[in-house]
């Protein structure tokens, strides 16, 4: 197994002078210059007294900047401990002390928020921290008595005196330690009283960035549109890390993906794939595609066998367009989440070139994936690495519903100085317990039903997965999104309504509420008794969601 540190060096002298990162909109940088930044993170942490193993915080926005400081960190062999942008100052300041982080390197908003929030003394009373460090500006806005207060000038001079015609190609040479080593210590949550620190080994982005290589396609000088959180592994393992590595030019898009910003910078940037997660697509599905198949004569034309297979090659072109005319080379990438299976069903029948993955953080993160051409509908993909073990805790696999486990080379350590947690994760046998219940057919594909935590039992002693009556209500006219929960052995759908849509349509708020209602009821057809919708209640506002766009269940009653 080759180091993922190795892969790094490799493409950085490999691709020197060719573009890497850009932060849409703004400026470019070359592999070169990216070998140029981590050379003077290196003496800055040096300078401090980083040693080899320490933990370093990241935390700020998605930027080319933001890529650096944490090539910078890996290649130092110190810790990564990224956090995402989101997080209050105080849980901020909470991490950081959980994940003995020594330093934290922030951009211009999050030094803000600090300032306003009066938090930078509450860094410097944490045993061992160092400094704060804008990425930004390369400043410190805070930093330990024992450290000389031209520290920045000191590391540029050491920076000039070391290369003094510039890093070089031949100079850039980054430690492989053992794969064993701890690379990445990743929060899966900010705000709970015991957040979970990840603690991912070299061995784990290694082994998913070998899949990568083997079964995912990218050249040198292909396009990327990032746009997922990099501090999250889905974003940073396949948005950024396997690309780096094979040569593409990676566009940083840093502002809030709404449709009409999305949709022109897909156009401008052309990327050759493109990881998302279901929700963005189906808005686009939902603005682009369904309101032209919703017309009289396009429903007419549809029902002719002949025609609705040259129609939907037609609009399969143009959606291609949308994405930027590139996205059928590599694919459209899909994870986080499940894909709304009407949408689903319109983007298998006109082939459309796309994949939904399944992963977590604990497995750094790649589970299942299968090639968009091989893919199978309704699926997660199938087991995607040689070196990782998947099984259904289920007599019968392939129809019972089952606890999803994993063991191999790209799962977690555990919990970062969480025994509890840790021990609860795992089997009695060493296999990593995901939480999703699932099942998988004879080729290894595998199918969530949803998860364990969410899984409804009735009185009667029947398992409900809400995802699956929640799939079927979100295909509803006028419905945005919806949420099924328990309430005293009834099932309630909680739906955010599409009031902008409906006014479209000609249909009154008021008689909005009682149209999704009769709709809503109208399903319980469909569904067995003992999982029929007993109440409907209309929401004002969005539910609150994760950075990955996930609702936040726990919230909703």
């Amino acid at each position: 197994m080759k180091h993922f540190l190795t892969y790094i060096d490799e493409a950085i002298k490999q691709y020197w002078n060719e573009p890497a990162l850009t932060n849409y909109g703004a400026n470019t940088i070359t592999y070169g210059d990216v070998a140029s930044g981590i050379e003077k993170y290196h003496i800055i942490f040096e300078k401090c007294g980083i040693n080899k193993g320490d933990k370093i915080a990241l935390c700020a926005k998605n930027s080319a900047e933001w890529c650096v400081a944490y090539l910078a960190v890996l290649t130092y062999d110190a810790v990564a401990v990224p956090l995402l942008p989101d997080f209050l100052p105080e849980n901020v300041v909470d991490l950081t002390r959980i994940s003995d982080s020594r330093m934290i390197i922030v951009d211009n908003a999050i030094m803000s928020g600090f300032a306003k929030n009066g938090v930078a003394d509450k860094f410097a009373a944490l045993d061992g921290f160092c400094a704060i460090l804008n990425l930004n500006e390369m400043q410190f806005m805070a930093q330990s008595n024992n450290m000389p207060a031209d520290l920045i000038d000191v590391a540029q001079k050491t920076y000039e005196t070391r290369f003094p015609s510039g890093v070089t190609p031949k100079r850039v040479n980054y430690a492989r330690t053992s794969l064993d080593t701890l690379s990445v210590i990743s929060f899966t949550s900010g705000t709970s009283s015991s957040p979970k620190g990840v603690m991912i080994p070299a061995r784990a982005v290694t082994a998913n960035l070998e899949f990568a290589h083997k079964e995912m396609r990218a050249d040198v000088g292909w396009t990327i549109l990032s746009i997922l959180p990099l501090a999250h592994m889905f974003g940073m393992a396949f948005d950024f890390i396997f690309p780096f590595t094979k040569g593409c030019h990676i566009y940083i898009f840093n502002v809030k993906p709404t449709p009409a910003r999305l949709v022109a910078a897909l156009a401008e940037v052309k990327p050759f794939m493109f990881l998302t997660v279901p929700l963005v697509v189906e808005k686009i599905f939902r603005s682009k595609v369904m309101p032209q198949l919703e017309k009289p004569v396009m429903r007419m034309l549809m029902a002719v066998p002949g025609v609705r297979g040259f129609l939907l090659k037609k609009i399969c072109n143009k959606l291609v367009g949308v994405f930027g005319g590139n996205v059928g080379i590599g694919g459209l990438i899909l994870g986080g989440a499940a894909l709304n299976k009407e949408v689903e069903e319109l983007m298998s029948e006109m082939k459309f070139p796309y994949l939904v993955g399944y992963g977590m953080t604990e497995c750094a993160p790649l589970i299942g994936y299968r090639r968009w051409q091989e893919f199978k509908k309704h699926s997660c993909g199938a087991v995607a690495h040689p070196s990782v073990e998947v099984r259904i805790d289920s007599e019968n696999p392939s129809d019972v519903p089952g606890e999803i486990q994993v063991k191999g080379d790209a799962v977690m350590v555990g919990y970062y100085k969480n025994e509890k947690a840790t021990n609860d994760v795992f089997t009695d046998d060493g296999w990593l317990k995901t939480g999703d219940m699932g099942t998988m057919d004879n080729d290894e594909n595998m199918f969530i039903r949803g998860r364990c935590k969410n899984m409804i039992l009735t009185a009667n002693g029947q398992n409900i997965y809400p995802e699956e009556i929640e799939d079927l209500v979100n295909q509803l006219p006028f419905v945005t999104e919806s949420l099924i929960v328990g309430r005293k052995n009834a099932l309630v759908a909680l739906v955010v309504p599409n009031v902008e849509a409906a006014a479209q349509a000609g249909i009154k708020e008021a008689e909005l509420k009682k149209s999704i209602e009769n709709a809503v009821f109208e399903l319980n057809r469909k569904l067995p008794s003992y999982s029929q919708i007993t109440l409907c209640e209309l929401r004002n506002e969005p539910f609150e969601k994760t950075p990955k766009l996930s609702i936040k269940r726990f919230m909703y009653k």
